[in-house]
């Protein structure tokens, strides 16, 4: 009997199943969107129920493809949207209010007060993150302070709270297993890093019953048992991971200074810095990258809240093309970006400038501007953003890096990774599978179950695709001139 591997790589706006053989091959693979809802400025919501259906279609979908059978498959990996909160009813399993999404800013103000208040310094020294709207932490809080009813049946214990791999995992297993990973539960701003657990300190200044939260165990284990109605025999889920970490293990990004930048609905750039949680001064994000074996590795990390999602919005909100892939040939119709600069601030800034009132802004206009200048400008947006973050993480960990790997579904964009490459400098490498965060989740799970024997032997199953080389250009001088100009005026007044 053929035996394979299955990921679940739950993204922002869709749930996507794949399925892997031994040589890292990808068998088949199912994707269905899921809403996108914004009810107010600045919100940003999923139904959990949407995602829960979508999800379970694609895991259908993928294995019926090629009539794969439960019996078939070895074991299984979760990777998520990390950050993104749904809070439900233990008894019913239904939520008490939509998801709340990672670029949801809602609890802008309720940051600021913390802040006012010097929380952060505390809140940084426990978690490594910054006090933002971006984490789960905050809307935890919002969730409990104003949905009727919320706080007292999180008081009496009828309320969960997960991310999406712990509500996907519930589900999975008829609500037997309530529980998340490491590298999930660090993005909340409620889980001590070094301690590797759930901070009573924390959970008291959020007012956040700890009977709410799930149990952690290893990214890489053997703890749960999946079981759809349609399925032969239950299959185990032998690791869990948020994306950007998964993306980090499918980069083979294992020893300290290995940077990757995953291209998706925003950019996330991770560095591996080994068994040593590394103190940014510069902004970035210490996390926990995985715990397997009984040991957790870190990584620094910088967040881009828009990237591929400005293409989304190019071809959704200003019908300026038809289909994300023509942004590209779009772009190549000028020779540079006429004077134009894109500020992606469509959801706030995040690091380095962690600012959630920024607004987003198209500066540099003229008669003479093209279609094909915003769409260049757009593509340096997202380079530049990817830039800023990359350089920071240099200063902190000291190592200065020769090349950057890459993935995600923009990374596909040959002219977004040439400008990547001249403005850092070094090297891009595209790997033959750019689905690298569903490969990495199923070399997790793999080497989890016994699929592939350790992570050496996991070299061989990657290839590259495409590198590239960096060109000097005075264009991109002048671009990145105009850019540290002009985002100065996007900058709200409290970033200030």
């Amino acid at each position: 009997m053929n035996q394979y591997i299955l990921s679940i790589d739950a993204g922002t706006t869709s749930s996507r199943a794949l399925i892997f053989d031994k040589k890292g091959n990808e068998i088949a693979k199912a994707q269905f969107e899921f809403k996108q809802h914004f009810p107010k400025e600045g919100w940003v919501e999923h139904d959990p129920l949407e995602i829960w259906s979508s999800q379970k279609k694609a895991l259908q979908s993928a294995m019926s493809m090629h009539q794969i059978s439960s019996l078939e498959i070895k074991g299984i990996g979760i990777t998520n949207q990390r950050e993104t909160t749904v809070v439900w009813e233990k008894d019913t399993g239904k939520p008490i209010y939509n998801a709340i999404v990672w670029q949801d800013r809602r609890t802008s103000e309720y940051c600021n007060e913390l802040k006012e208040k010097g929380m952060e310094p505390l809140i940084m020294s426990k978690t490594g993150l910054l006090l933002d709207p971006y984490f789960s932490g905050t809307k935890i809080h919002w969730i409990l302070e104003n949905i009727e009813g919320a706080r007292k049946k999180a008081q009496d214990g009828q309320l969960l709270f997960g991310t999406i791999d712990t509500w996907l995992i519930w589900n999975l297993t008829g609500g037997e297993k309530h529980i998340t990973d490491p590298s999930n539960a660090s993005r909340t701003l409620l889980y001590d890093i070094h301690k590797n657990k759930w901070d009573e300190e924390l959970l008291k200044l959020f007012n956040i019953p700890f009977d709410m939260l799930p149990r952690v165990v290893q990214s890489v284990s053997n703890d749960a048992k999946a079981k759809l109605e349609d399925w032969e025999s239950s299959i185990p889920i032998c690791a869990i991971a948020g994306d950007q970490q998964a993306a980090l293990f499918g980069q083979l990004c294992f020893t300290p200074g290995a940077v990757k930048n995953t291209y998706g609905t925003g950019c996330f750039s991770m560095m591996h810095t080994g068994q040593k949680a590394v103190k940014s001064k510069n902004k970035m994000l210490t996390t926990i990258a995985w715990q397997m074996n009984d040991e957790v590795e870190y990584a620094l990390e910088g967040s881009v809240f828009i990237g591929g999602a400005l293409i989304q919005w190019l071809r959704d909100g200003l019908d300026l093309v038809k289909d994300a892939a023509e942004i590209e040939h779009l772009a190549l119709s000028v020779s540079d970006n006429g004077g134009v600069t894109f500020i992606s601030a469509l959801t706030g800034l995040g690091a380095p400038y962690w600012d959630p009132f920024a607004k987003g802004g198209i500066l540099g206009l003229t008669r003479g501007t093209e279609k094909g200048h915003i769409a260049r400008a757009a593509l340096e947006a997202i380079a530049i953003r990817s830039m800023e973050i990359i350089v920071e993480m240099e200063k902190d960990s000291g190592i200065k890096f020769s090349t950057l790997k890459v993935d995600g579904g923009a990374s596909r964009n040959n002219l977004l990774m040439q400008i990547q490459a001249n403005l850092l400098n070094a090297k891009v490498i595209r790997p033959k599978i750019t689905e690298t965060t569903a490969l990495g989740i199923a070399f997790m799970a793999g080497l989890g179950c016994g699929y592939w024997k350790d992570k050496a032997s996991l070299k061989d199953l990657c290839e590259e695709e495409k590198s590239f080389t960096p060109q000097y250009s005075k264009s991109t001088n002048e671009m990145l001139k105009l850019w540290n100009h002009r985002i100065q005026k996007i900058l709200s007044n409290e970033s200030r």
